[in-house]
């Protein structure tokens, strides 16, 4: 079932058009992954899932109408985000951070820390000090403490060092394979996303110029559009 739809969205940053009519569907319980070189679209696609900016053409969760939300409307629809760049609350702990949005259902606090063990030995600890990586998983806790029926995550290894970028690849494959959470998930390593994700949508300067299965996307795709 069409979980998230959109259908000829565009979008723009003042006088600059980001966005040429991209077209996207995520089904319930479904992986994607959204590809593409840098400056193509991605995160700006996300912003108007996100309703971070204003759009136009048909957006479509869970069968409501975003295009007529706020984001943070959009956000207790059951959209979780874990942002480019991470934006931990700076000053606030481990667990201050975790449960400032925490919504009622599967995830808790302990189930976040059974996910990433580190984030429970880190408890009281204030974000700021964290590592990268550190922050990064507990951007991904807090995004899943919103206990959201779609999880987006936008360069979520991005910068971190190989072993973390790991550990995190990891947690996502169980949340794919143990709670059946639908997924879009933006990341520049095309083999990590093939072992995770069910499909791909790729952008190319504010368009979508192809979707599929992921086992459908050869490699002289990539190359085309995704590679260096």
């Amino acid at each position: 079932m069409s979980f998230l739809s959109l259908n000829n969205v565009s979008a723009s940053y003042g006088s600059s058009q980001a966005l040429f009519g991209v077209n996207l569907t995520l089904n319930e319980g479904e992986v994607m992954a959204l590809m593409g070189r840098n400056g193509m679209g991605k995160s700006t696609t996300v912003r108007c899932i996100c309703r971070m900016i204003p759009s136009s053409g048909s957006l479509t969760f869970a069968s409501v109408d975003l295009s007529k939300l706020a984001s943070h409307q959009a956000s207790r629809l059951g959209i979780g985000l874990v942002p480019e760049g991470r934006r931990c609350f700076s000053g606030l702990s481990v667990y201050e951070n975790l449960v400032a949005a925490a919504r009622p259902g599967f995830w808790t606090f302990e189930k976040i820390v059974d996910l990433f063990p580190r984030l429970g030995e880190r408890k009281q600890q204030i974000a700021s000090s964290l590592s990268g990586g550190e922050q990064q998983m507990l951007a991904i806790g807090r995004a899943l403490m919103t206990n959201p029926k779609l999880l987006i995550l936008d360069e979520a290894t991005e910068g971190l060092a190989p072993l973390i970028r790991d550990e995190i690849w990891n947690a996502i494959k169980q949340l794919k394979t143990e709670t059946g959470l639908s997924i879009l998930v933006i990341d520049k390593s095309v083999t990590e996303l093939r072992s995770i994700s069910d499909s791909a949508v790729i952008l190319e300067r504010g368009r979508d110029v192809w979707s599929g299965k992921m086992s459908e996307l050869t490699s002289e795709i990539t190359a085309k559009y995704v590679g260096v």
